[in-house]
C-alpha cells in the first residue's frame, strides 16, 4: 500500500524527506494524503490517487506514521462499507495494508485537485458544520475536472487493476 504524503503532513508525523515510488499495478492501494485546517482545527484529506475518491478524518492525536496507518485503515473500512465499499476493501485493500510505503507526492493534477476538495471540505465543516464522514460522503458526489467531470465515487468504483502481463480486470 502507498501512501503519498506531502511535505506539511510527513512533517506532523516526524517522517524524513520522502522519495518519489511509482504507480503499481493495484490503483485501490495508492493514496495521496495532506494535512489543512479548517476553524483551527486539524483534519487529514485521504484521496485514492486515481479517481480522487476521499475521506476526510480528524487530524487531532495523530503524531506518527503507525497511528496515520491504524485511523486512516478503520475510517476507510467504516466509511467504504457504509458507501457500499466494501467487497473492494477487503479484496484489494485489506491484503496489502500490513505492507505499507511512503511517498512524497509529487502529482501536481492530483494535489490541485485534493486542494478543490479541500475548500469544499471546509465549507462543510465550519459553514454547514458537517461531520469529516458527512464531508467525505459529501466531496466524493463532486464532478472534477481531473477526471473528465466524473465524480469521485464512480471513478473509483470503475478503477482497474493490472497484473502487468494480461488485460485489466475490471473490479465495479
Amino acid at each position: 500500500m502507498i501512501f503519498r504524503l506531502t511535505q506539511k503532513l510527513a512533517k506532523k508525523i516526524k517522517l524524513p524527506p520522502l522519495q518519489a515510488v511509482p504507480a503499481g499495478q493495484n490503483p485501490f492501494i495508492d493514496w495521496t494524503a495532506n494535512l489543512f485546517t479548517a476553524e483551527r482545527a486539524q483534519y487529514i484529506i485521504v484521496t485514492n490517487t486515481a479517481s480522487l475518491y476521499s475521506l476526510i478524518m480528524y487530524g487531532r492525536g495523530i503524531t506518527d506514521d503507525n497511528e496515520l496507518i491504524r485511523r486512516t485503515l478503520s475510517f476507510m473500512r467504516e466509511f467504504m462499507t457504509d458507501d457500499g465499499c466494501e467487497f473492494l476493501y477487503r479484496r484489494l485493500i485489506v491484503p496489502h495494508a500490513a505492507r505499507v510505503s511512503f511517498s512524497k507526492a509529487t502529482d501536481r493534477r492530483v494535489i490541485g485537485s485534493m486542494n478543490e476538495l479541500i475548500f469544499e471540505s471546509g465549507f462543510y465543516l465550519v459553514e454547514r458544520q458537517l461531520s469529516p464522514f458527512e464531508t467525505s460522503c459529501r466531496i466524493n458526489e463532486t464532478p472534477m475536472s481531473y477526471l473528465d467531470y466524473n465524480r469521485p465515487r464512480e471513478a473509483f468504483r470503475s478503477l482497474k487493476v493490472t497484473d502487468g502481463t494480461s488485460d485489466n480486470c475490471t473490479v465495479g
